[in-house]
């Protein structure tokens, strides 16, 4: 009864995030850089989907996808840098319980939806350059439907999982997460619950959402890459590898970062260089994409002018 008591009254109610750890004489200049890249990555993806609406030589599978992409960009970036950047103006970088519960579960549902979604756009570019003559019969709206809708569902089914566990832990402790935004492995480090369990499902569940659709784009690739080298023209081998150039650069970014977070073994030790990758598919992937995609893509910097 005395140890229930005791867990009754040292529950925690808010964590505090500790971001990067600077000083207050950094947070100026860590506001106006996230606030910077915050803009660009909204405007810039807000193009992309502006474009492929309105422009119908982008009204392409290929585009519809782009357009999904840089839809679930905003999200992701308005997910983490809104909060971070409230943080930095007031001071104050406590979040509820509830709230870091809530951001938790927005962003690996976002997460898992990419990599869904840069699997069926790696299948789009294999279709489009390994079997050209079958790819507008194959790749008709009807799939291209299903295979976006399959993407967000996928996220956001895979990741009610782990939201569920990880809220039913108990916190009664330290409130302090190392981190700049509410993630799993942070969160897990806090809690007085045995944890193992949680851990294990948290990695299986990282390795469904992610290793199969990166294996996925990795076949399509080689297949891909197999193809392009066999053109004999110069010219035709440049204009097909263009396409996927920038699908290539994205995909090498944004799993690169987040195997190297989820699927690694974690120790105390490396829960700042967690941070440091983490940077790279929450905030560096949302802000390049429309950036690789539109200065890489000549029908898309074509339909811009226009």
């Amino acid at each position: 009864m005395a140890n229930q008591d005791w867990k009754n009254e040292t529950v925690v109610t808010e964590f505090i995030l500790l971001n990067f750890g600077n000083g207050p004489e950094l947070d100026s200049l860590f506001f106006l850089m996230f606030l910077s890249i915050y803009f660009v990555t909204i405007t810039g993806n807000t193009f992309i989907i502006v474009l492929v609406m309105v422009n119908q030589h982008l009204q392409t599978p290929m585009y519809f996808f782009l357009g999904n992409l840089a839809c679930l960009e905003i999200c992701y970036s308005s997910n983490i840098l809104p909060r971070m950047l409230l943080s930095y103006v007031s001071g104050d970088t406590s979040i509820s319980v509830s709230g870091c519960f809530t951001q938790y579960y927005f962003f690996g549902c976002l997460a898992a939806a990419e990599c869904y979604l840069l699997a069926a756009m790696s299948y789009d570019r294999y279709l489009a350059v390994c079997k050209p003559l079958h790819y507008l019969s194959h790749m008709d709206t009807r799939l291209c439907l299903q295979l976006a809708a399959a993407s967000w569902a996928s996220g956001f089914l895979s990741n009610s999982i782990l939201t569920s566990l990880i809220s039913n832990l108990d916190f009664c402790g330290p409130n302090e997460i190392d981190h700049f935004f509410c993630d799993s492995f942070p969160l897990m480090k806090l809690s007085c619950s045995d944890t193992r369990v949680v851990g294990f499902v948290t990695s299986v569940v990282a390795g469904v959402c992610s290793l199969p659709p990166f294996l996925l784009t990795f076949s399509s690739y080689l297949y891909i890459i197999g193809t392009v080298v066999r053109i004999p023209s110069a010219t035709g081998r440049k204009k097909a590898f263009s396409t996927c150039s920038s699908h290539l650069t994205v995909v090498i970014l944004f799993y690169g970062s987040i195997l190297a977070v989820y699927e690694l073994p974690h120790h105390n030790t490396q829960i700042s260089s967690n941070k440091v990758f983490s940077v790279f598919y929450t905030i560096l992937t949302p802000l390049l994409n429309p950036l690789i995609y539109s200065l890489r893509n000549k029908e898309v910097k074509e339909a811009l002018q226009k």
